[in-house]
């Protein structure tokens, strides 16, 4: 009897396993396959919800913190403006054209009011230095944007050099006329 058993035994295996063996391989992956992916939803939900919980705790808690600082931080000072006088010369030529002048009107623009007063005690010495460097200028330095770029540029390190160790932020133009 006991060989009739385990002959039936050995039948039902022989059946279960197919030919060649493959059904018993299949269902010891199919279990290991549902627990990888299992595993991965369950790694991206608890990544959402870390995810998910740290921008509550940013935007409920730590934001607040920040209002405090940015109230802390002083206010930038508007700057000041300084009109100079109007400067007129006559433009270097090379002696066959006609002459030619320049008129300027410049405004200084400076980090704060109380500057102006040092700027108005060197006034003489400025306008000195504008008058010297716009009347060795040829018409055609004053060609374009590039030439009213390299004008404000030079001005201004002229009149940064005459006030030192103070310094203006920008030369501006309020009129330039070539005549």
């Amino acid at each position: 009897m006991a060989t009739k058993t385990e002959a039936r035994l050995e039948a039902e295996d022989a059946e279960a396993d197919g030919e060649e063996g493959e059904a018993p391989a299949k269902r010891r992956w199919i279990p290991f396959k549902l627990s990888r992916k299992l595993m991965l939803i369950v790694g991206a939900a608890l990544v959402l919800l870390v995810g998910i919980g740290g921008g509550a705790y940013f935007f409920l808690f730590v934001g607040h913190g920040k209002a405090a600082e940015v109230a802390a931080v002083p206010r930038v000072k508007p700057p000041a403006f300084l009109d100079l006088p109007d400067v007129l010369v006559n433009l270097s030529s090379s002696g066959s054209e006609r002459t030619q002048y320049l008129k300027v009107k410049v405004t200084l623009e400076l980090p704060d009011k109380a500057m102006a007063a040092q700027i108005q005690s060197v006034m003489p010495r400025l306008l000195d230095a504008f008058q010297t460097y716009l009347r060795e200028l040829r018409p055609t330095d004053l060609d374009g944007s590039a030439g009213l770029y390299r004008l404000r540029e030079e001005l201004t390190r002229r009149v940064n050099a005459a006030i030192a160790p103070s310094r203006v932020n920008a030369v501006l133009f309020k009129e330039i006329v070539v005549q």
